[in-house]
């Protein structure tokens, strides 16, 4: 496993590597498991040529395996490959495609439909739609018409239960699409009502602001000393002196 996951490591090299693995598995068939959960594991992520290479040795093991060790990693094995399956490079697709071609794995696949063929039709059926490659649809179609042979029945729950989730995907999918419409249907109402609210603040200070009211009259000294002075009140004249009082004599 530490030459599969080495960086620098030569296509030839994996070859020769794949052959002595074979060699290993034919004299103790117990080591067949941990090899293959190994290649599971270092399983190359951005390299397709190493990809394509891994595919390949899995082959060659499969080719050598036993049927009850087989079971114990089909699972795993077949996730991988219809990851491998739904890959964007064809050849990595085309790869683990031809699998179903050998004999000796189809025979394996078939012993053991119920766990495999669950694991790999929701992946057959998607790609089958939207695959740019039509080779690869071609084999993927070849594929879902071996399986339909080997368990009708099976298939056909399958392609219904599919369906069924698929539908309710779509219907997940629209209740998402309302959902974010409301919110920036929501969010254009609060934009409009902050520029109504800004306007309005705006016209009210160009006209002076609101009426206001009179002022409260001051009270106490500032009042004495800002206050309007208000004129005293008027005096009467005094009487001048030496006058004739009211129906008095004149002096002689």
């Amino acid at each position: 496993m530490a030459i599969d996951r080495s960086q620098g490591v030569r296509v030839q090299n994996l070859r020769q590597l794949a052959y002595c693995v074979v060699q290993f598995m034919e004299k103790d068939a117990t080591v067949t498991e941990y090899i293959i959960r190994g290649l599971l594991k270092y399983w190359p992520k951005t390299c397709t040529q190493k990809e394509v290479m891994f595919l390949g040795e899995i082959e060659e093991i499969l080719d050598v395996i036993e049927p009850s060790q087989f079971i114990r990693v089909q699972e795993p094995l077949f996730k991988q490959i219809a990851a491998c399956i739904s890959s964007p490079h064809f050849q990595v697709a085309e790869r683990a495609l031809y699998f179903w071609n050998n004999e000796y794995i189809l025979s394996l696949i078939e012993e053991n439909c119920q766990v495999i063929l669950p694991l790999v039709f929701a992946t057959l059926y998607r790609v089958s739609k939207e695959h740019w490659n039509q080779t690869i649809v071609s084999l993927i179609y070849n594929v879902l018409k071996t399986f339909m042979e080997m368990n009708s029945k099976l298939f056909d729950d399958l392609t219904a239960s599919y369906k069924v989730e698929k539908q309710k995907e779509l219907k997940r999918g629209r209740e998402r699409v309302e959902l974010w419409r409301g919110l920036e249907e929501h969010e254009e109402r609060q934009v409009q009502m902050a520029a109504e609210a800004t306007r309005n603040q705006r016209n009210l200070q160009e006209r002076g602001g609101p009426d206001r009211g009179p002022e409260p009259a001051q009270t106490g000294p500032a009042a004495t000393a800002t206050g309007p002075q208000t004129a005293p009140p008027a005096q009467p004249d005094p009487e001048p002196r030496g006058a004739p009082g009211a129906g008095g004599e004149s002096a002689t």
